[in-house]
């Protein structure tokens, strides 16, 4: 079983994203499926938003 996290920033448990460790992405109302994405993709996802600094 994949423990899914959802984002600390979610206004509500059920309008979020939600990331799952070595599964992907999905969204908290659609729980079924999943956006697969390689740990390689996610760390240079978190890097291009670390960059960017607030919005």
């Amino acid at each position: 079983m994949v423990e899914w996290r959802k984002s600390s920033y979610s206004a509500t448990d059920s309008d979020c994203v939600e990331v799952g460790r070595r599964v992907g992405i999905r969204d908290s109302k659609a729980p079924a499926t999943h956006l697969p994405v390689s740990p390689a993709a996610w760390t240079a996802f978190l890097r291009s938003v670390s960059n960017r600094g607030p919005a």
